[in-house]
This record gives structure tokens, C-alpha cells and sequence, in this order.
């Protein structure tokens, strides 16, 4: 209790810091953009930034802005955003998000992205073999959100069918990005006509996120340090894992996660 009592009391002064990350401070009408790493949350906070506002475009030197991203901004600086607040998350299960977007990617594709993420952030060097990079993907040691099958599993088991949650698959996104991006404005509870998704898309796409990519990357902070050879916004396509994974890689996905690779579409 004291604990909590210090930390609500360092809020109120402005003293907290320290990076959000799982310690969110979650206010009631929060909307949270929830997925595994490299599934499609930065081209999800695109489309749901400029959804929300239309005359101010997304763009990665204003991104942490209109849509931060908990694991760059203190409390503190997120406490200071309009309400209400639309956050980038990548936490497994957490009851305090009451309203949540979570987007699922095929698992195998999500490695090959994940591995390339790892070279441009020189977490791993070129040469690093790929089958033991899937090896720790599959084991959970990247990152402290989960394996992709815990992570997944964690918020279809508690909210997949509860209000306030929605599920996007990736690849739907990319097949037919004017229809999933309608199911958001209607989750939200937000108008848009045919011609605005449209526009939406269009401002939001691959290949403008490219382009913005190469002329604003010193400008948004996950990219600063990264290597400039490598980019952010890859390949934006569904089943590159066919051409990328060696065969025991992908089957070894396959087998961890059969149960929601089935429920998912993706087996």
C-alpha cells in the first residue's frame, strides 16, 4: 500500500520518470493498442492516429505525440496527454486495460520480422543463424512480454469474447485494410465515410511509412540509434516466413503453438 501511496504521490508531483512500461498509471477511458512485437502496431497507431484526428497527419516525428508508446514515455509525460489517451502496448494480459485493440500476426512471420528488428537494433549481429534465434523466440527469452503463444494466448483466454475488445489479425489488415479499419471507427464509436478509410489507408500505408521513414527516422526515438542500412517499415506482406525460415524453424513455431496457430487461421 505504501508503495502505491509513494507512487501516486510522485505522480502529483511530477517526479515519475522512469520509463511506464508495465507500471502504466491506467485511467478509466484509456484505449490500448496491444500486440506482440512486429505484428503491426506502429501501421495500427497510424491508422487509429489519423482516425482520430484527420486534419493533423501521423507521422513518425510526431507519433510518441498522439499515439505514445508506454515503454518510451514516463507516467508523467502520459499523464500530460489529451483524453482520452490512446497507448501502444506490447504487455501480456493485464485487467486494467479495459479497452483494447489487440492485433495477432502468423507466428512465423513474426520471427522473420522480429530477427531483422533484432540486426537494426544490433542486438544480434547479420550472421546470427536463424534457427537459434527462433529457438529463444519460441522460449520466451527475447523480450519481457511473453513467448508470442503466451502473449496471444494470455488476452484471447481472458477477453476474446468480453466488451471492450477487439481482435484484428494482421493479415485481414493487409487483404482489406478499408474494412478492418471500419471495424475500428465503429469500436470507437467514431463516424468515417468510404472515401475518409480510404484516405486513411492510403496516409497510412506501407509505402508512405517508408518514405517517412527515411526522411523523419532521426526524429522518433526507437529508430535514432538503429542501424540506417536496415529499415523499420519491411517487406509489409503476409507468408515471407516461406521464403525466410528454414523448414525446421518454422516447424518448430508450428509445434509450440499448434492450438492457436488453428484457432487463429493459421494452420
Amino acid at each position: 500500500m505504501f508503495s502505491r501511496v509513494k507512487l501516486a504521490l510522485g505522480i502529483v508531483l511530477g517526479k515519475t520518470s522512469a520509463i511506464a512500461g508495465r507500471s502504466v498509471l491506467v485511467l478509466p477511458d484509456d484505449l490500448f493498442i496491444v500486440s506482440y512485437p512486429r505484428s503491426g502496431n506502429t501501421w495500427a497507431r497510424f491508422l487509429v492516429g489519423n482516425l482520430v484526428s484527420p486534419d493533423e497527419p501521423i507521422t513518425f516525428a510526431n507519433l510518441e505525440h498522439r499515439v505514445p508508446d508506454i515503454y518510451q514515455n514516463s507516467n508523467d509525460q502520459l499523464l500530460r496527454q489529451a483524453r482520452p489517451r490512446v497507448l501502444k502496448s506490447h504487455e501480456y494480459f493485464d485487467p486494467r486495460y479495459k479497452n483494447v485493440i489487440y492485433i495477432v500476426r502468423d507466428p512465423r512471420d513474426v520471427a522473420v520480422s522480429y530477427y531483422h528488428y533484432h540486426i537494426k537494433t544490433r542486438r544480434i549481429e547479420e550472421e546470427h543463424p536463424v534457427d537459434r534465434f527462433v529457438a529463444r523466440y519460441v522460449a520466451g527469452e527475447l523480450d519481457p512480454f511473453g513467448s508470442w503463444g503466451d502473449n496471444v494466448g494470455s488476452w484471447l483466454g481472458a477477453r476474446a469474447v468480453t466488451k471492450g475488445f477487439l481482435l484484428l489479425r494482421y493479415e485481414d489488415l493487409l487483404l482489406e485494410p478499408a474494412r478492418e479499419l471500419s471495424r475500428i471507427a465503429t469500436y470507437m464509436e467514431l463516424p468515417a465515410s468510404t472515401e475518409r478509410l480510404n484516405q486513411i489507408v492510403e496516409m497510412s500505408s506501407a509505402g508512405t511509412m517508408r518514405r517517412m521513414e527515411q526522411d523523419q527516422s532521426d526524429f522518433w526515438r526507437p529508430m535514432a540509434k538503429t542501424r540506417k542500412d536496415k529499415p523499420f517499415v519491411r517487406a509489409a506482406k503476409a507468408g515471407i516466413w516461406r521464403y525466410e525460415l528454414p523448414v525446421g524453424a518454422a516447424r518448430q513455431i508450428e509445434v509450440a503453438w499448434k492450438r492457436q496457430m488453428k484457432e487463429l487461421e493459421y494452420l
